[in-house]
């Protein structure tokens, strides 16, 4: 499983989602180590590959990049837009396999649940995005 992988995160059950949504998740490019979990040393060696993808009803919101802060906390920092900053909870602790689930902190402090719905390794560089108006 090591290398990089586009992973696909839609949001799981919950209040006002008793069946979850694919239209709303997250689009994340990162390195994974054999165990399916963020390998930070091969993100910091390629920071720019850390590539993420927010999105709402199947259109893309903002996109940005995965990035490791102070105090080991993963950020998923998207540009120009602060607001729909989140960063993960327990994020490095996480497996990114199909079936598992990770938690997001979404910018207004609230704790969503996703789904990892897909998993592709990558050769090189992020899968191509276009922004939507």
């Amino acid at each position: 499983m090591k290398g990089f992988h586009h992973i696909r995160l839609e949001l799981a059950r919950e209040p006002g989602h008793p069946h979850g949504d694919s239209g709303d998740g997250w689009d994340i490019v990162a390195a994974l180590d054999e165990e399916g979990r963020l390998d930070l040393e091969a993100c910091r060696a390629e920071p720019k590959r850390c590539f993420v993808r927010r999105f709402l009803r199947d259109a893309t919101r903002a996109t940005g990049h995965l990035r490791h802060t102070v105090g080991g906390r993963w950020l998923l920092d998207l540009e120009g837009r602060d607001d729909l900053d989140a960063a993960g909870f327990r994020l490095g602790d996480e497996r990114f396999v199909l079936g598992e689930y990770v938690s997001i902190v979404a910018g207004d402090g609230e704790i969503h649940t996703y789904g990892v719905e897909r998993l592709e390794p990558l050769e090189s560089g992020p899968p191509a995005v276009e922004a939507e108006e």
